[in-house]
């Protein structure tokens, strides 16, 4: 329990110290997914800065960031500490220009 507790405080200060965290299989410059590969491509499109946690490289965060936002998939991105979602969701604020104004704002 305190493990755990522990871990949704790293993630939490993950996300708070970090203007843009994605929370992906594998790393920016090795995705391990196909929808992280994805959601890195989106950021890199829009010039974003951002940070990768590699998700495979511990289960603990791995389930601790499912636990985090409620959402059951990764990758999961977030913007200024806020959980924005998922490789579909970032793909469908890409093209109607909403990522863009978040990453700007």
């Amino acid at each position: 329990m305190t493990e755990q507790v522990s871990m949704q405080d790293q993630i939490k200060e993950t996300v708070t110290n970090n203007g843009v965290v994605l929370f992906m299989k594998g790393n920016a410059n090795f995705p391990q997914c196909g929808f992280s590969g994805r959601a890195v491509q989106i950021l890199n499109s829009l010039g974003a800065e951002f940070v990768t946690v590699d998700v495979l490289s511990n289960d603990e965060v791995r389930q601790g960031i499912k636990e985090y936002s409620n959402w059951p998939t990764i990758p999961q991105l977030y913007i200024k500490g806020e959980f924005v979602g998922g490789s579909d969701i970032m793909t469908e604020m890409y093209e109607s220009g909403e990522l863009k104004t978040a990453l700007d704002t």
